[in-house]
């Protein structure tokens, strides 16, 4: 009998089993006035700790020593329940190991007891990537890099469904530019209207959309992306070069020969109107041949004075 072949499942490893679904909700904390009353009693129970443990070495009674101990344990307890937050930074709390919530309340607030606390901040950071060597969509190797501003939008994602935000984000987003850098090219083209160097707003906007959507695990936002440096690859820039002067070289003749056209077109036409010259075609096609000529030339032109006849 054959040997049974096992199934291999089409569903990527890990997708669904190992995400973190955890999202940001408010912490139940109290606000600058309980926290306050909290700081009060805490330093009057520091307070009443240190006389106690006084008179229980002047006396000497040991049980009133104890007392104090217990008395300043609880207060370094009840200090230990209120927080500080300056604007721009946030706490996220948990309780036992899960998470109870997120406080971003600023100033003095009061948590319930037991909770640890992790500070995140939720300003607004910027970064700028290495600057990658890629193909663009033909083929070219260029060298890009971009700016990359970005702020964390859910702090429990932040804290809890990747190991390090800032590196995750910094992966992230060179990958993403790497993508965006491929599905351009570098200069318009007759097939393409967008480009690298020629559609920079569009291209930014892309890197965004695609950063953003690599980065919504982490609970993180990305305000704005720019392309911060572009160029050719070093082995291929003199030759691109050449090709771009080349290329403009060919669109600056065809304006001079289009509108070289159209003013040997007007001339020949007001000579007729105004019945200046009769010309025959041979003396038409070299009054053309002349003009055109005389309006394309690079160089001054010479002119030549006939003083006998066309026709021998």
């Amino acid at each position: 009998m054959p040997p049974e072949v096992a199934e291999v499942s089409s569903e990527p490893v890990g997708h669904q089993g190992t995400n973190v679904t955890i999202s940001e909700y408010p912490a139940k904390t109290g606000g600058p006035i309980p926290a306050f009353l909290t700081l009060v009693l805490a330093f009057g129970m520091l307070v009443g700790s240190v006389l106690l443990a006084i008179i229980g070495f002047t006396l000497p009674k040991f049980f009133l020593v104890i007392v104090a101990g217990l008395v300043f344990v609880l207060s370094l307890f009840v200090f230990g329940m209120v927080e500080i937050n300056s604007p721009g930074h946030t706490r996220v709390l948990q309780l036992f190991g899960k998470y109870y919530g997120t406080n971003r309340r600023t100033g003095l607030s009061i948590v319930p007891p037991f909770t640890s606390s992790t500070k995140v901040s939720v300003r607004v950071r910027n970064f700028e990537t290495n600057e990658i060597k890629v193909n663009d969509a033909g083929g070219n190797p260029v060298q890009i890099a971009a700016i990359i501003v970005w702020q964390v939008s859910d702090t429990a994602k932040a804290t809890f469904a990747v190991e390090d935000n800032e590196e995750f984000i910094h992966a992230q987003a060179e990958s993403a530019l790497r993508h965006v850098a491929t599905s351009h090219h570098y200069a318009p083209t007759g097939n393409s209207t967008t480009s690298l160097s020629g559609s920079t707003d569009l291209v930014s906007r892309e890197i965004a959309d695609e950063v953003a959507e690599r980065v919504a695990v982490a609970g993180l936002e990305i305000v704005e992306a720019r392309i911060s440096s572009l160029s050719y690859a070093p082995e291929i820039a003199q030759a691109m070069l050449q090709r771009q002067q080349a290329n403009a070289i060919v669109d600056a003749r065809e304006t001079i020969v289009e509108g070289a056209v159209s003013m040997v077109e007007t001339a020949l036409a007001q000579l007729e109107e105004r019945e200046i010259v009769d010309l025959d075609p041979e003396r038409r096609a070299a009054m053309v041949s002349n003009l055109l000529v005389v309006l394309c030339s690079e160089n001054n032109t010479t002119p030549v004075v006939n003083a006998g006849n066309m026709y021998p």
